[in-house]
């Protein structure tokens, strides 16, 4: 199996939100759900989280083609406290039921010091850090989660029970870009096995396990991964797929990721009923705005200054992606060739303009 780089062309962020943005509208896709889905796959692609980014536009095609995802969803929100909302997404995209639900969270808080929404009757969301960015952007605390289909092993399990259950946590730092912490709770997410295995590559060591519960490197023996912190310590992993299961799920009255449909098929006109939970807080409702700030930057100049080990880095959450950022940016967003062979398949069957790519 490969394991380099196999990066074969680069696409320019403004080019691949056209094309997207085309596929999409081809589709009878709303503007508002269109824009939402582009603005999330490429905040994913651009910081380097490649699984959640770009690779995922052929299956939402095929997903809201399918019936599967509404195109025109009628979200609606209902305020039931002074700071708490519950958001029903009508089998609509993640993308537009998580920034309508972080954007009612950062209203709340503005009002009363903090907001949390609820989502149900949503789909797949794609990086849950999208929305807790969303949040700091407006100088907000913010934090995401969702479940998902079975993906994961409980500790000492022999078959999936948890989804990934991802959890995103952001904090605006004055002068600064966010800090981001953008993690599943397993010790990879799903999508980075179809990612290897799409390109011929081997898993990294004790992240998943196959039929059997054995530990394999091999995308293509894959039927489950390990909980975060691995064969040893997956309690840790398993316990906070837990939490998110019951924001998630039980908050909004939808099923437990253990009874949702599978993301990938093979039945793409069911809608799955995925749930969200999205939490927004004002800093200067628990202390001045000036005091957070400092602390803040005093919290991160001392983080990043300890003693690291020979020719390592000690990083910050959020540090790796910015520079992912930086550089793609200038140098361009990558694709590999499974990539660049679905989009150009996607191109022809929609019959729109190809993406423009370069080496």
């Amino acid at each position: 199996m490969k394991s380099g780089n196999d990066d074969v062309a680069r696409v320019d962020a403004a080019d691949l939100k056209v094309f997207m943005g085309d596929a999409l509208r081809h589709c009878d896709v709303d503007d508002a759900s269109a824009e939402a889905v582009s603005r999330a796959l490429l905040t994913a692609s651009s910081m380097g989280v490649d699984s959640h980014g770009l690779r995922l536009l052929p299956h939402y095609v095929n997903a809201v083609r399918g019936g599967r995802i509404k195109a025109s969803p009628t979200m609606q929100f209902h305020q039931q406290l002074p700071a708490i909302g519950y958001l029903d997404a009508d089998d609509g995209f993640g993308h537009l039921a998580g920034y309508k639900a972080i954007d009612q969270a950062c209203a709340m808080a503005e009002a009363c010091g903090i907001g949390a929404v609820a989502v149900g009757n949503s789909s797949h969301f794609g990086a849950a850090g999208c929305y807790a960015l969303a949040a700091a952007e407006r100088g907000m605390i913010g934090m995401a989660v969702c479940n998902s289909d079975p993906f994961v092993r409980l500790h000492e399990g022999k078959a999936p029970f948890h989804g990934t259950n991802p959890i995103a946590f952001s904090a605006p730092v004055e002068g600064q870009l966010p800090y981001l912490l953008d993690m599943a709770t397993s010790t990879i997410p799903w999508n980075r096995v179809q990612q290897y295995g799409a390109i011929g590559r081997e898993l990294p060591p004790d992240v998943a396990a196959d039929a059997a519960g054995e530990v394999t490197r091999d995308p293509a023996s894959v039927a489950s991964l390990l909980p975060l912190g691995g064969a040893n310590f997956g309690f840790k992993g398993a316990g906070l797929a837990g939490m998110v299961e019951v924001l998630s799920s039980t908050l909004t009255g939808m099923l437990n990721g253990f009874r949702l449909l599978p993301m990938g098929g093979p039945d793409m006109s069911t809608p799955r009923g995925v749930g969200h939970f999205f939490l927004a807080m004002r800093p200067e409702a628990f202390s001045n705005r000036e005091t957070f700030q400092a602390s803040m930057r005093e919290y991160l100049d001392d983080l990043r200054s300890q003693p690291a080990l020979d020719d390592a880095e000690v990083m910050a959450p959020g540090d790796r992606e910015w520079r992912c950022q930086a550089r793609r940016d200038a140098e361009g967003i990558p694709l590999d060739a499974a990539n660049l062979a679905a989009y150009e398949s996607l191109a022809d069957e929609l019959g729109i303009s190809p993406l423009a790519v370069h080496d």
